[in-house]
């Protein structure tokens, strides 16, 4: 009879030394706009999950309150995070049970990157330009 528990345990992490299995990945969060307050702390905390399985955060970006495409859960518009890190399988696996489980994720989505980004997103980019053109307009106002 053949036991297939004990490779599928290994594949999660089991028996691997930390560090051995690490990838890149990106991921952005959609969080409900009512829950905009609690972003830094939901931030702190998944960040906290990374670091405490050996991960790495590179970057961490806050594109703040857009419109969505389209409505989720009768909502236009929503908070978005982006995140680049390092880290294992165990890891993402519990970074996406809490994402599932958490009611002020909207959306989630996780690509796994062949290296680390650190330099800012053109999403970023694009913030940080509408930031300065408020900014100017207040200024003249």
């Amino acid at each position: 009879m053949l036991c297939l528990a004990a490779p599928l345990q290994d594949a999660v992490g089991g028996v691997f030394p930390k560090g051995v299995d690490m990838r890149h990945y990106e991921i952005v969060l959609l969080i409900h706009p009512d829950q905009s307050e609690q972003v830094p702390a939901m931030l702190e905390r998944y960040k906290g999950m990374i670091t405490a399985g050996g991960g790495k955060v590179h970057r961490e970006e806050d594109w703040g309150r857009r419109q969505l495409a389209y409505m989720i859960n009768k909502l236009a518009k929503a908070h978005y995070l982006c995140l680049n890190i390092e880290a294992d399988q165990a890891v993402m696996a519990e970074l996406e049970h809490a994402f599932k489980f958490n009611d002020a994720v909207l959306r989630h989505l996780t690509v796994q990157k062949k290296k680390a980004d650190t330099a800012p997103s053109s999403m970023m980019k694009t913030v940080e330009r509408e930031e300065a053109r408020k900014a100017s307009q207040t200024e003249q106002a």
